[in-house]
Parts: structure tokens; C-alpha cells; sequence
């Protein structure tokens, strides 16, 4: 297999990552949150359709898509993959390439992305459809492909395979990940395994490779209250600064940090992160219509679910297609608001309530 001339992720000759490179090839990929929402657009579109034929061949493409996306690998690669002796669920990898024994590799898979592969090959007629090889027409799949980037507005071109394993060798290099371990996840043949501190095995990048995987699909989640999306505005003052993160769902939260946190977790705009907020500090106001009041912070959602308490209650809202919020107030507020399941509410907070995280 030969090495990519992708200059973003070729080794730099000192052994060391060159970031500023990196960060200079992703103005022509796309950033996690239009990949996070091209995924969405796969996903409606392979439950779009009332045919069950039709529905079985999208779900295919979607398998195809979301190998590309989350394990970086080529389209070819893809549709060779035999899905019942190439994916191993319990150990969590899937080899590509045994076909050809001197360019088979190994690439660890998110459990998450494993359990809906598990659950896609659980239903029989789609076993049936897809038979021993993903294989499709390349051909058929690129024009898939680009009519899903263009329904999400973005220029055809990103929504080619080689531009989402691109995008995702770009994607795994600004959260961090070490440089030899997107070259080995990526499939480069010679990928550079030292540094000038310390070397490593491919076993042992595997293993970080894995544990990388594992918490960024845990944080992708949307676990209740916490909110994960860019860094959009950053408005420094005195003492703290004002931070805006904007979601997938297109919720701007405002956080407030001191300026030494800042500095410390090297926040700037363009930058994934996570903001929380604990279920206590959010405040509801039962309304069709943006509350007057001054936290920074009010997000429109429906109550899904009540629990009530002697003292407390727990009220979990949905306020996006993917995105839940919990709040916990007086079981007496809920008696003077008279709030019941699928009331229309504003959960509310302010500034000063959010937590901020980077991995």
C-alpha cells in the first residue's frame, strides 16, 4: 500500500506533528460538526423511503458511509469488507484487506458504531441483501455520496470517500490524537512509531487508538446536560471571558471561564468542546415564547418525562433531535407551574452555571 501525499498527514521529517500543518489542511475538509451532520442526513435518508427494498439498499450505503467516516478507510477497502468474517464484535476491530494478505490492517471500531452494525445484520432481509461483500458499484455509491453532501448544503466535492477519510485523518489530529496512531489507523505504510522521548509498537498504538475511539464516541453522545459543538466567539476581559459554543442542533451556550482557563485549555474559536450544566442550576418557565429574563442561556424543548419526589422533582426535556436536558426543582414548583409531559417549556441558565471541557 503506498503512503498517502496527503502533506496533513505525512510524518514530518523531525518525528514530531506538525499541528500548524494540519490545522492549515482542514480550511478543505469537513469539520466534525459537518461531518456529525452529514451522518444525521445519511440517517433520515436510509429511513426516508416506504419501499423495504429501497429502504435495504440506502442502509447499505449508510454502512458504507459510516465505515468510511469513523475508521478512516478507503472506499475499495469498504467494498471488499466481508461483514460476517471481517468485523469482530467482541473484540471491537475490523480487518481490512485480506484479500491481499501483505496490505490487510487491523482498525479498532467504537463500540457504539459496533453495536448498530451488530443491529443492522440482526435483521434477516438485510443479511440477506447484502450477502458475503458490501460490494457495490463505486460509481453508484460517489453519486450517493455527493447528493447527500448537497442536500446539506455543502459543495459536492466534500462529500466524496477520499474526502471523508480526509476529513476524519484531519478530524482525529485536532482532538489530539498522536500522529503515529492516525497513520496507522489510516492505513500509511510506513507509519513513524517514534518520537524523540519514546518509541512504540503497532499493538501498543492500537491500544491508544482504542481508548481514543471509545471516549470520543462517549462524548459524542449527547449525554444529558451536556452540550458538545465549536467554539464560535471568544470575548476576553479583564478578569474571565465570555465563550459561545455552538451545536449540531444550532444551540449557542454561553459559558464564562477566568482568563487563566483560557490560557490553560488553550481554547480558541474553531475548537471542539463540551459545556455542561448541572440538572439543579436550570430553571423552566412554562411558555410558548422566549422568556424575559437575564440568563444568557434559554433553550426551548418538550417535557418527555416526569419523576416526582417528596421533595424534588426531575423533569427530562428534549430540546433537539439528539440532545435531552434534565432539570431538578421543587416538587412545589411543579404544583405552582403545573407542568405536565409534553408541555412546551424554556429551560433556562446562566453563564456562570457551565462547566467547559477539551479533551
Amino acid at each position: 500500500m503506498k503512503a498517502s501525499h496527503n502533506p496533513a498527514l505525512r510524518p514530518p521529517s523531525s518525528g514530531q506533528a506538525d499541528h500548524g500543518r494540519i490545522v492549515g489542511e482542514a480550511s478543505s475538509c469537513l469539520d466534525s460538526l459537518q461531518l456529525e451532520h452529514l451522518e444525521r442526513e445519511f440517517r433520515s435518508w436510509a429511513e426516508g423511503s416506504k419501499r423495504a427494498d429501497v429502504t435495504l439498499s440506502r442502509k447499505r450505503i449508510l454502512l458504507i458511509f459510516l465505515l468510511i467516516r469513523h475508521t478512516g478507510a478507503k472506499l475499495h477497502e469498504v467494498l471488499e469488507l466481508g461483514p460476517f468474517t471481517d468485523i469482530d464484535h467482541d473484540r471491537l476491530i475490523v480487518t481490512f484487506g485480506r484479500s491481499m494478505p501483505q496490505q490487510t490492517r487491523s482498525v479498532p471500531l467504537a463500540s457504539a458504531l459496533a453495536v448498530e452494525i451488530r443491529r443492522l445484520f440482526a435483521d434477516e432481509a438485510f443479511r440477506q441483501a447484502v450477502g458475503r461483500t458490501l460490494g457495490v458499484d463505486p460509481a453508484f455509491v460517489r453519486r450517493k455520496f455527493y447528493e447527500r453532501a448537497q442536500t446539506c448544503g455543502f459543495p459536492k466535492n466534500l462529500g466524496s470517500p477520499e474526502m471523508i477519510r480526509k476529513s476524519r485523518g484531519v478530524e482525529l489530529m485536532q482532538s489530539n490524537m498522536p500522529l503515529p496512531a492516525v497513520q496507522l489507523y489510516l492505513g500509511h505504510s510506513t507509519p513513524n512509531l517514534t518520537s524523540a522521548y519514546v518509541s512504540f509498537s503497532e499493538e501498543e498504538i492500537r491500544t491508544i487508538t482504542s481508548s481514543f475511539l471509545q471516549r470520543e464516541s462517549h462524548r459524542k453522545t449527547s449525554a444529558r446536560n451536556s452540550f458538545f459543538g465549536k467554539i464560535t466567539d471568544i470575548r476576553p476581559a479583564d478578569i474571565q471571558a465570555a465563550v459561545e459554543l455552538t451545536t449540531l442542533d444550532g444551540h449557542v451556550i454561553s459559558s464564562v471561564i477566568t482568563l487563566d482557563s483560557l490560557s490553560r485549555l488553550g481554547l480558541k474559536i474553531g475548537r471542539l468542546a463540551t459545556v455542561e450544566v448541572k440538572a439543579p442550576w436550570v430553571s423552566l418557565y412554562k411558555s410558548e415564547e422566549d422568556p424575559l429574563c437575564s440568563a444568557e442561556n434559554r433553550l426551548p424543548g418538550v417535557i418527555t418525562r416526569i419523576t416526582r419526589g417528596q421533595v424534588n422533582t426531575e423533569y427530562v426535556l428534549r430540546i433537539g433531535s439528539d440532545t435531552e436536558l434534565c432539570v431538578i426543582t421543587t416538587t412545589q414548583s411543579l404544583r405552582r407551574l403545573e407542568l405536565q409531559e409534553k408541555d412546551t417549556v424554556w429551560a433556562v441558565f446562566g453563564s456562570y452555571a457551565t462547566i467547559l471541557r477539551v479533551d
